[in-house]
């Protein structure tokens, strides 16, 4: 059991990007392709945050040419490398689960000023 323990705490990440729900994100996620390896960038809101420890994740949700698309990102990932917060949301809740049902304007999260 220790030994489980020590593995995942030498895997955790230093400094943790600062991931909210309702905020709307610039995800920096590395792509490998082949031999090549580039950074393919995924932008939307942060839907839900769950888990602890090494098996932390958030779910980031956007609409891509009238469908909604979110994809799950572990934050201790070494693929993900950056996280940038374009706006803060104003949210009263930890899920977000809502706003996959709303279309148009009332799926937005108003911006915290």
């Amino acid at each position: 059991m220790d030994l489980i323990k020590a593995f995942t705490e030498e895997q955790l990440k230093k400094e943790l990007p600062n991931v909210v729900v309702g905020n709307y994100v610039r995800v920096h996620n590395k792509i490998k392709e082949g031999e090549k390896e580039r950074i393919q960038m995924f932008e939307g809101t942060v839907i839900s945050r769950r888990g602890e420890g090494i098996s932390e994740t958030f779910t980031v949700r956007r609409i891509s040419y009238g469908v909604g698309v979110e994809k799950t990102f572990p934050i201790h990932s070494p693929n993900v490398v950056k996280v940038d917060t374009i706006r803060r949301g104003k949210v009263r809740r930890a899920k977000l689960y809502y706003v996959r049902d709303k279309v148009g304007k009332s799926s937005k999260v108003k911006e915290q000023i």
